[in-house]
């Protein structure tokens, strides 16, 4: 079993959430969560599902426990088998994700790993049948996903124990709510 995280901040409690550190330090978390909204829940090519598998795979592949946890139930939440994420970590070619997705993946993984990007890269996205703006969207997922981890992880932030296993209302609540709608729930983002 792998070790809770501490809180780096002495303010917040031992085994500190986001919800945890927003509050006690909001700034800028309201244009934050609007971006989320904007990236992961705005008209896209990519569909919700699709943009959390992203999100997921990207903390998995920054070992970042937390956001990993999170995003894959938000994918679950949206109709991405769990497993699928546990089998893509293992082996993308043989998980069973959809094969237009693969070279998504792949360019989410070369940009989280800091690799060089090759215009090779962005054509496997595009002769997958991805427009431009997918292959953006993809992007700024993946971008997103590098800050957020490097931010829990900077913190010493916990994952949820509702991470690991879901209950069919954390997957509706998830399903029917925006970023923005829990950074208000959770009391540490106005109306």
């Amino acid at each position: 079993m792998k070790v809770q995280p501490m809180s780096v901040f002495p303010s917040l409690p031992n085994r500190a959430h986001l919800e945890h550190f927003f509050t006690t330090f909001p700034k800028g978390t309201g244009p934050l969560l609007a971006f989320h909204d904007v990236i992961l829940r705005g008209p896209s090519p990519l569909s919700i599902a699709q943009r959390e598998l992203i999100a997921a795979y990207v903390s998995a592949l920054n070992a970042c426990e937390f956001c990993f946890g999170a995003h894959k139930t938000m994918a679950q939440a949206f109709g991405i088998d769990p497993d699928l994420i546990d089998r893509l970590l293992s082996d993308m070619g043989t998980s069973g994700v959809e094969p237009a997705m693969v070279p998504i993946l792949a360019y989410a993984e070369k940009v989280t790993r800091r690799d060089s990007i090759l215009p090779g890269d962005a054509r496997a996205v595009l002769d997958a049948g991805w427009s431009e703006e997918a292959l953006s969207d993809a992007l700024m997922v993946t971008a997103l996903f590098n800050f957020m981890n490097r931010v829990v992880d900077g913190a010493g932030l916990s994952p949820k124990a509702s991470y690991e296993r879901p209950t069919a209302e954390d997957l509706e609540t998830r399903r029917n709510g925006t970023y923005q709608d829990w950074g208000r729930q959770a009391g540490f983002l106005a109306d």
